[in-house]
């Protein structure tokens, strides 16, 4: 079954509401490359696997960030068009780069804890 909008239209909302989660889930992987190069602490409590190290919880991380944020959003968004959709997607852009930044090495070895 189809949801429409009184236009005729399918709502938009849902799509965004992955776009925005998308963006969600990569600046976690970024804040927590920067969290864990400056605790050893947050390091080893993200080690889910020993072979793979703080990378195994990093990423684990992430994805559960992307699909709660992509759950919430979706059950929040899926029946509306969105009013505002350039700022989601401005929103998103500045979570990418949040991203890009946190994982950059010359960044994130700044916090390192050696």
């Amino acid at each position: 079954m189809t949801v429409e909008n009184q236009d005729g239209n399918t709502p938009d909302g849902g799509s965004w509401a992955a776009v925005l989660a998308a963006g969600i889930g990569c600046a976690a992987i970024g804040i927590l490359t920067d969290l864990s190069e400056a605790s050893k602490l947050i390091s080893s409590a993200l080690s889910i696997s020993k072979q793979v190290g703080d990378l195994s919880g990093k990423t684990t991380l992430s994805i559960v960030c992307w699909l709660i944020a992509w759950a919430l959003l979706h059950f929040r968004w899926r029946r509306r068009d969105l009013a505002t959709p350039g700022r989601v997607a401005a929103l998103t852009i500045v979570l990418v780069l949040v991203s890009l930044i946190g994982v950059f090495p010359p960044f994130f070895k700044l916090f390192s804890s050696d």
